[in-house]
């Protein structure tokens, strides 16, 4: 049983663009708290083999898999892999993996909506699937958690493709929860306020431009990856066994809209 350090202990985790950001952030709580996490990437591997070395530094237990969830083939690929090297199906997915890039739409090529759409929507679908189908063959609970965004509520000029795709991802998420709740699989969104990552790296740098994001958020400072990872890890433990098909929004109130009347 899992103990009050170590909620997650015995659960394996796979957490898609875990390299860096909040799925890095993640990927170190979740092992932190027992689990053993397959840190899944694209590209060189450095980052991803220095949050395994993290992991285990910190007595966790890592593994680097490359895979664009967006492929099939290599999405199968990698469960195939975690299965092997785990010793038994993921049960504990958070699809993490996202890209944007902002262009008006009238300016967007389809190239760039397909691309967005592939990685952000269509790589939780085939991620989510695979996860399903090997929790159900053999027959124990588990978890899936997608980082969504309060882009799947909030408009966003310039990327239309992007508030697509998690908005795609809620309703998604929550069709999927109905589906497959008996089965003891629960399916839950966490969405991500401006948080500090390298995909805001623009407001690292330009303190005029985050001091404008911070003014629409009421708790005034943007977010940390921390923040988010701790919970997903609340999410995925035992303690949140109940929720089900909730989007939980962790964004320091700018859901409220602080600057409409």
């Amino acid at each position: 049983m899992p103990t009050n350090n170590e909620p997650l202990s015995g659960r394996r985790a796979l957490v898609t663009g875990s390299a860096t950001g909040i799925g890095r952030s993640t990927a170190k709580r979740l092992a932190a708290d027992g689990a053993s996490v397959i840190v899944n990437y694209v590209g060189p591997p450095d980052q991803a083999e220095s949050a395994v070395k993290e992991i285990e530094g910190e007595g966790g237990r890592a593994l680097a898999i490359a895979a664009d969830v967006s492929n099939e083939e290599q999405v199968q690929a990698m469960f195939a892999q975690a299965l092997e090297e785990l010793g038994g199906p993921i049960d504990l997915l958070v699809n993490n993996a996202g890209i944007e890039k902002p262009f008006n739409v009238v300016d967007m090529p389809l190239e760039e909506w397909n691309k967005v759409i592939a990685v952000n929507l269509t790589g939780a679908f085939l991620c989510t699937r695979e996860a399903a189908r090997g929790m159900t063959k053999a027959g124990i609970p588990g978890a899936i958690i997608n980082v969504s965004s309060v882009h799947e509520v909030i408009p966003w000029r310039e990327f239309s493709h992007y508030c697509a795709s998690k908005g795609g991802m809620k309703l998604f998420m929550q069709t999927v929860a109905r589906e497959l709740a008996p089965q003891g699989i629960r399916l839950v969104n966490v969405a991500p306020g401006a948080i500090l990552t390298p995909i805001n790296q623009d407001l690292i740098d330009d303190a005029e431009k985050r001091k404008a994001v911070e003014d629409e958020i009421p708790l005034g400072r943007t977010g940390k990856p921390e923040e988010i990872a701790a919970a997903i890890a609340w999410l995925a433990s035992p303690e949140a066994d109940y929720v089900v098909g909730s989007t939980l929004f962790v964004d320091g109130g700018m859901t409220l809209f602080p600057k409409f009347i």
